[in-house]
């Protein structure tokens, strides 16, 4: 297939910046208050098998799928979509919505981050007095007061309330430092990721470092470190670490397609991939080392002082961990401010580069996408985001943030969209030509291990992630209405934005877009089909088990039977279809649709079978207690699990460095895909 370009591009600077951007992108506040509270709360250091098992099976090949879509055709997400079938074009800007949705929020946890920064900052001038501090559990109190009463003005019920004007400013700024990283493109943004990335990288590790030369540290690398091997056998660890690995290297939303599509022509892409995944997971072990070590030595001064407060009071999750846990415990260190200062200050750089490339890639998708001038469209986009993001600084502000994000960063907003992105890529086109592309360039290449993985493996897992949620969901007592009836008003609006982003995604899709660009070539549409009525049973056979699958739950004495049934003639029937697939990618001929959809179909009947024996497996072993782990010092077998990380990390990017070097060295020419 010849290749999809037609005009000139802007580029990277160098191979460094585009890998920092990628980086910056896939390292955002997730990984300080997401992978930690994971591990901590689904096995210790047992957490980290299903994580590098989720890594290195779903999260290095989609990640290197959306680098060779993005820089094969040279194009953003939804126009990138396009050019493989005018009918793909709606899951580009499916994921750009998605992101969009996101940037709405998203810099209002940045603009908390940005005051309470400025907090620090006038506590190091005032004698190193926070406005948080406080000692034991009255502390604890003080914190919480300090940030969701007098910071953010928390109101109970559903009403948003008035706006908080102390977050107004906080937020105006966020959106002006945004803009400036991004108003000049690529190139500026190249030069900017060389500050952003690094600073928060050492500034982990000088808490990390602190943190663990604190008195009573051990305390708080227990809790995040010891194994529980019990929790392996719980569905729910597999399934949050899939999650995390998923969400934490900002998969489907189009950042990494755009991104990609910056790079040079002669760009490696597989090894590029390599070193942001690893980089990412050495940048939230680091993360939880730190946050669980500080945390550990807050407990032994509360302890010291008549006040103790255990590790477990304040190990909470999401914006509660960087804004009252967190704070609370670096109050009860000597220079408190200056290591607030550092704190928040890797928030920020951690944050900021999510953030800009996120609008980065929904300004380059319009542009693609009608020609327009990129600043105006990147004013634009800032003014509607920070229009938006009102409504997230009112009194009722956080609770909004809760449910948008849970809805629209979860199983049913960007889970869903990589399953599609997945699918549409893998089944319903060639994906060998990404393959071939992608290896003309790379430093080190992929086998057909990586399309079986796209076909055959991830669609069944997100799928299996996504009727596991949509089943909990529909067998939930209270998701939508109480039980007296009473709509829940945030779950509500949730979903309403889930089935609303696909409609805008389809009315942008119809949109007639810019006319001066050259529309591709596909020669493989007139291909001869082949495989029609070996496809068509397939087919059959997979609408049947689809039936089943629906029927079947009535027969509850037989139910365990038919799950079995339908895993193995969903697995059957995907094989068959992939083997379609392989024979004639290798003849001047094309897969029947029949096929196509026969796999399709399979991988979601296998997805929802795995869903329904899973969601029962839960239930039976959630009911067993868990089992306690270690709290006074660190095992043997934790210690032997921070060394197995560190060869991980260490050793796969040393592997990584090495290809890239060695490549380097050979003068070769680089081959086009289509001559492979």
């Amino acid at each position: 297939m010849a290749e999809l370009l037609e005009e000139q591009r802007e580029t990277w600077g160098s191979r460094g910046a585009f890998v920092l951007a990628a980086v910056g992108s896939a390292v955002g506040l997730g990984n300080l208050w997401g992978f930690p509270y994971k591990l901590y709360s689904y096995g210790g250091g047992a957490f980290l098998i299903p994580y590098i098992v989720a890594l290195f099976l779903v999260g290095l090949p989609l990640m290197i799928l959306e680098f060779s879509i993005g820089h094969f055709t040279q194009r953003a997400a939804p126009d990138a979509f396009r050019r493989a079938h005018g009918r793909f074009e709606v899951a580009g800007w499916w994921g750009i919505i998605l992101a969009f949705v996101i940037i709405t929020y998203y810099p209002v946890i940045l603009a908390y981050c940005f005051s309470f920064l400025w907090y620090s900052i006038v506590g190091i001038f005032t004698g190193g007095k926070l406005p948080w501090a406080g000692q034991g559990i009255e502390g604890v109190q003080n914190a919480k007061d300090f940030f969701f009463v007098k910071y953010l003005g928390m109101q109970p019920g559903p009403a948003l309330g008035a706006i908080r004007m102390n977050l107004v400013w906080p937020l105006a700024f966020t959106w002006v430092i945004m803009y400036l990283c991004i108003f000049r493109g690529v190139k500026l943004v190249g030069r900017i990721v060389w500050l952003t990335v690094p600073l928060p990288w050492l500034m982990l590790a000088v808490l990390a470092v602190r943190g663990m030369t604190l008195e009573g540290s051990m305390q708080g690398l227990t809790y995040y470190l010891d194994p529980v091997w019990s929790e392996l056998a719980r569905p729910n660890t597999w399934r949050y670490a899939f999650g995390q690995v998923f969400f934490s290297l900002s998969l489907a939303y189009g950042v990494m397609i755009t991104y990609a599509s910056f790079l040079h022509r002669k760009s490696d892409l597989n090894n590029n991939a390599a070193i942001i995944g690893l980089a990412d997971f050495a940048t939230s072990f680091i993360a939880g080392l730190a946050v669980f070590a500080t945390l550990g030595g807050m407990a032994f001064v509360t302890q010291q002082a008549g006040h103790p407060v255990p590790v477990e009071q304040v190990a909470e999750k999401g914006p509660s961990l960087a804004f009252v846990a967190f704070p609370y415990a670096l109050a009860q260190l000597p220079y408190s401010a200056w290591f607030s200062f550092v704190f928040f200050f890797a928030l920020v750089t951690l944050g900021i580069d999510s953030a800009f490339s996120l609008t980065e890639s929904i300004v380059a998708s319009i542009v693609d996408k009608t020609g327009w001038k990129r600043n105006t469209v990147l004013v634009a986009v800032s003014v509607i985001g920070f229009g938006c993001g009102l409504v997230y600084i009112t009194e009722g502000g956080l609770n909004w943030v809760d449910t948008v994000d849970g809805m629209v960063n979860g199983t049913w907003g960007i889970a869903f969209m990589g399953l599609l992105e997945c699918v549409l890529l893998s089944w319903m086109w060639r994906v060998g030509i990404l393959r071939r592309h992608a290896n003309s360039r790379s430093d080190w290449m992929l086998g057909k291990w990586w399309e079986y993985l796209l076909r055959l493996v991830i669609p069944v897992v997100l799928g299996t992630l996504f009727c596991w949620q949509l089943l909990d969901d529909l067998n939930r007592e209270q998701f939508l209405r109480t039980a007296d009836g009473t709509w829940i008003i945030y779950n509500c609006v949730g979903m309403g934005i889930v089935v609303l982003v696909p409609v805008l995604a389809v009315i942008l899709t119809v949109i007639r877009g810019r006319r001066d660009v050259q529309e591709p070539r596909r020669p493989e549409a007139r291909l001869p089909a082949a495989g029609r009525t070996i496809g068509l049973y397939a087919f059959i056979a997979a609408v049947a088990l689809a039936v089943l699958f629906y029927e079947g739950r009535q027969f509850e004495d037989a139910w365990g039977v038919i799950v079995w049934i339908g895993i193995a003639g969903g697995a059957a029937v995907m094989l068959v279809s992939n083997a379609l697939l392989e024979r004639c990618d290798t003849t001047e001929t094309q897969v029947s649709w029949y096929a196509r959809w026969a796999g399709v179909i399979a991988s979601m009947d296998v997805s929802a079978f795995l869903a329904a024996l899973l969601l029962g497996l839960t239930r039976s072993v959630e009911a067993q207690e868990h089992t306690a782990r270690i709290r006074d010092e660190l095992s043997g077998t934790s210690y032997a699990i921070v060394a197995v990380v560190c060869l991980i990390i260490v050793g796969g990017l040393a592997w990584c460095f090495y290809r890239a070097l060695a490549a380097a060295g050979k003068d070769t020419d680089i081959q086009l895909p289509d001559q492979q």
